[in-house]
């Protein structure tokens, strides 16, 4: 009878508030998150057909839109997208790697760490992209020199944040397990880099970002494939809803890259403490 009451009672409808008011509020809570973006694209429309600015100063949401669909069933679109990301996401592991390798080494070794140090002291807060015309003259004007500018903008975050979590490990935790016998590269290994993957990957979702920019920039200076270039291409013919098409795509591209390393993050660190806040707001 208790039963019955529960499942067919006014105590049904108690049962299924909880569940009704997660769902209403996760769905406010989304909402809000993308509010700010229609609010700008409704503003950029506004402001492009209220006759402040020409089409050429800002054209209409409407139309960079059109344009981007044009370019899509037209393949310019897939096709540049598909070289700045392979360009990106190509620099980007090299220098995820090698950053992670050379912070292992910079945190655990003394001489890589007398070495090194300065080196990523000096070199972090420098503009690296202004090697490029050196890389240039080394390397010419196509892949592999994109690449390596964005391997070496993208491998200074992720030394850093490596260097900062290997070496901000509690000392107990390696103090308990040299007790217990580990050795050095159990104690890597096993406790220093469980540790400071957290602070790792915070290095990795700076250095992602950091990697598109880059690849743009590089194929706005150099020309040919890309959105970058497309980018450039446009400006040259005074094409501006190619230019803006470019803004739009190019910041789609990063929002979607940023959310797939947040979604890479959450279920690397299901075990972390992090992981469980999502679901106490």
């Amino acid at each position: 009878m208790a039963g019955i009451g529960i499942a067919g009672g006014p105590l049904a409808g108690l049962a299924r508030e909880p569940s009704a008011s997660r769902w209403l509020r996760s769905a406010a809570w989304g909402f809000a998150r993308v509010f700010s973006i229609f609010a700008l694209a409704l503003a950029w429309e506004l402001a492009a057909r209220s006759g402040a600015f020409t089409p050429y100063m800002l054209p209409a949401l409407s139309a960079v839109l059109e344009r981007i669909w044009h370019d899509l069933i037209a393949g310019d679109l897939l096709l540049n997208t598909g070289v700045t990301l392979y360009r990106a996401l190509s620099g980007f592991v090299i220098g995820a790697l090698a950053g992670i390798a050379l912070g292992m080494g910079i945190s655990r070794n003394r001489l890589i760490n007398w070495f090194f140090d300065p080196i990523i002291s000096v070199g972090f807060p420098m503009p690296k992209i202004a090697f490029l015309p050196i890389v240039i003259l080394w390397l010419g004007v196509y892949d592999l020199s994109k690449i390596t500018m964005i391997a070496v903008e993208a491998i200074f975050p992720v030394v850093t944040a490596t260097v900062v979590g290997i070496r901000g490990v509690e000392r107990e935790l390696l103090w308990s397990a040299r007790n217990m016998g580990a050795g050095e590269r159990e104690l890597l290994w096993q406790i220093a880099v469980p540790a400071a993957l957290p602070q790792v990957i915070t290095g990795l979702q700076v250095a992602l970002p950091i990697a598109l920019i880059v690849a743009v920039v590089t194929e706005m200076f150099m020309g040919g494939y890309g959105l970058g270039g497309a980018m450039n291409t446009a400006s040259r013919f005074a094409d501006s809803r190619g230019v803006f098409a470019g803004i739009v795509e190019i910041a789609v591209i990063g929002y979607a890259l940023v959310k797939g390393m947040t979604l890479i993050r959450r279920r690397l660190l299901l075990w972390h403490q992090e992981a469980v806040a999502p679901s106490t707001v």
